[in-house]
């Protein structure tokens, strides 16, 4: 997998409406994928999606994968991992790391929980998921091996005109492109999800 020409994935907003649901790895659950890369087949390198954790259940598990779950609505989820580690994702927009192939239990601590999932291939990218308030201009910048992810939590947002790119609403993403070194900037108010991807 030429790791490069992955993160060249062309820059877009995609938006919520757009994600497409699917069943979990293991059936116990439904996830609203945002975005995979490569975009076709299951060796991807990177994979955006929107958990909808309904019931107590086991999670999926992703040998070679790291995975960052970041909760976006509902009164969060306790995760118990077979090794006795026990991690509550709360209310605001708790979060927490953790290893793909590590055996766990979700348990809703009051109800249904909708999660942003972050997963990527350990040892072909790297991942930093940064939780920002939207307050005038933010910068962003793209080089050769780094790219980004911004999903919108809260409020609305536009990339700078000449982007091309259509303005957010809430539980929109936007992917960046990794290539020739470019700024982009985000005007607009509310709170988001960036997420920097490097090869």
């Amino acid at each position: 997998m030429d790791i490069a020409t992955t993160l060249q994935h062309p820059t877009q907003v995609i938006h919520s409406v757009d994600y497409r649901r699917e069943r979990w790895r293991n059936g116990l659950g439904w996830t609203r994928e945002i975005l995979r890369l490569p975009p076709t087949g299951d060796d991807w390198a990177l994979r955006l999606s929107i958990a909808e954790i309904e019931r107590d259940a086991a999670f999926s598990t992703f040998p070679g994968v790291e995975r960052e779950l970041v909760l976006l609505h509902g009164n969060g989820v306790r995760l118990r991992f077979d090794n006795g580690r026990v991690q509550e994702v709360l209310p605001p927009h708790g979060r927490v790391r953790f290893a793909g192939e590590d055996a766990l239990h979700g348990e809703l601590v009051d109800g249904v929980t909708h999660d942003f999932n972050l997963m990527w291939r350990r040892g072909l990218l790297t991942a930093e998921v940064l939780h920002r308030p939207v307050v005038g201009p933010m910068y962003f910048f793209t080089e050769p091996t780094v790219a980004w992810a911004i999903h919108l939590l809260a409020g609305q947002a536009a990339l700078d005109a000449d982007s091309g790119l259509p303005s957010m609403q809430q539980g929109d993403t936007a992917w960046l492109a990794a290539g020739e070194r470019t700024r982009y900037a985000l005007h607009g108010g509310g709170e988001l999800l960036a997420i920097r991807v490097s090869g």
